[in-house]
């Protein structure tokens, strides 16, 4: 498959599930994976340093509605597609096979920002009849990734949701978040807003190796400890667990997570559809190859002997022995740690207040 690429979390094009024709570069002492041998920044692009290329899309709709069991939102917005974090694991790797792109290196180099979201927030919450519920910002993608630094497409929909006053909850691995406290502060005073720190290792080599590009562990404990202080709710995901690669941090995380205000827990088990799967098997080759073959019979035994199971109810946990094993640990830790003993917090939906339609008559009131 290669060599690993320093701050990539894959190391092949894989091509997508809807390719009708695929290639294979050849090294023949003239070429290496099609390009020159001799690449330079004057020749061209280096091969073993792939550039993180942005396209700028513009959207035809921007809230994305389901209606699965298993998740605790029914809306989401995503300002990015593809993610330059570049874990390994990632479950939305597959959606760039739609785009007639790889999985892989494509997924985490060739990212779409999508310009117009902030404008169609503003309008797909105005139209009338719009019934608020609260909206997972960045779940497909990590919404503060580091593109998110020069291109602000994040805050300017957080500017929306405090305009609107719209609940809204977010997925991180990036102490980015902290950027915009004074956007969360507002929405935390009127209980609409929950900040999830994904976390995981507290292990700064194996993070560096699962998601290359997102911020150290122990900058998003100091993230969320700073807006917990700042009065934001927030909480921990230890997603993916992975047997025997992170499985053994699970109680370490709650535990830090905890000590830096988490005050909501959960976990989800390595979710491997599609080309994630064989992408994932690489890495487990390149970066654990004494403990690949058990790391991948361990899944499959939660997940009826298959690499993957979609159902609802066990596509999150898993089945079978080892994964009640991992229920009771995370049980045990959570009560253990004291997030048993806190109050849910619940974003507040009568707060909705979209614009008034300007009228002719001006403001009486």
């Amino acid at each position: 498959m290669g060599a690993t690429i320093k701050g990539r979390g894959s190391r092949q094009y894989l091509p997508g599930r809807f390719e009708t024709t695929t290639t294979e570069a050849v090294d023949d002492g003239w070429t290496v994976r099609g390009h020159p041998a001799t690449a330079d920044e004057e020749s061209g692009p280096d091969p073993l340093r792939p550039r993180t290329e942005v396209r700028e899309e513009t959207a035809r709709s921007i809230i994305s509605r389901n209606s699965s069991p298993d998740v605790g939102f029914s809306q989401s917005v995503n300002p990015y597609r593809g993610c330059e974090h570049g874990c390994s694991y990632c479950f939305a790797r597959p959606s760039h096979a739609y785009l007639n792109l790889s999985p892989g290196l494509d997924f985490e180099t060739k990212i779409f920002a999508k310009t117009n979201a902030p404008e169609l927030l503003r309008r797909e919450l105005s139209r009338k009849g719009y019934q608020p519920s609260p909206i997972a910002l960045g779940i497909n993608t990590d919404a503060y990734q580091p593109l998110e630094r020069r291109l602000r497409l994040t805050r300017q929909l957080l500017e929306v949701m405090l305009e609107f006053r719209h609940p809204v909850s977010l997925v991180t691995k990036n102490a980015l978040v902290e950027r915009d406290l004074d956007l969360l502060q507002p929405l935390a005073e009127q209980d609409l807003v929950h900040v999830h720190f994904s976390v995981t290792s507290l292990d700064p080599h194996l993070s560096a190796k699962l998601e290359p590009r997102a911020a150290a562990p122990h900058a998003r404990l100091r993230a969320m400890e700073k807006l917990h202080a700042a009065g934001v709710p927030v909480g921990v995901l230890f997603a993916p667990t992975i047997p025997w690669v992170n499985d053994h941090e699970m109680e370490a995380v709650l535990e830090a997570a905890r000590a830096a205000g988490a005050s909501s827990a959960s976990y989800i088990l390595l979710r491997l559809p599609h080309e994630v799967a064989p992408l994932f098997r690489d890495w487990l080759q390149a970066h654990v190859p004494d403990r690949a073959a058990h790391v991948m019979s361990t899944l499959q035994q939660m997940r009826g002997g298959r690499d993957y199971e979609s159902g609802f109810g066990t596509r999150m946990r898993g089945r079978g022995r080892y994964a009640d094993l991992l229920e009771q640990r995370f049980v045990l830790a959570w009560r253990r740690f004291g997030y048993a003993g806190l109050r849910e917090h619940r974003l507040d939906c009568s707060r909705f207040a979209p614009p008034r339609a300007a009228s002719p008559q001006g403001e009486l009131f």
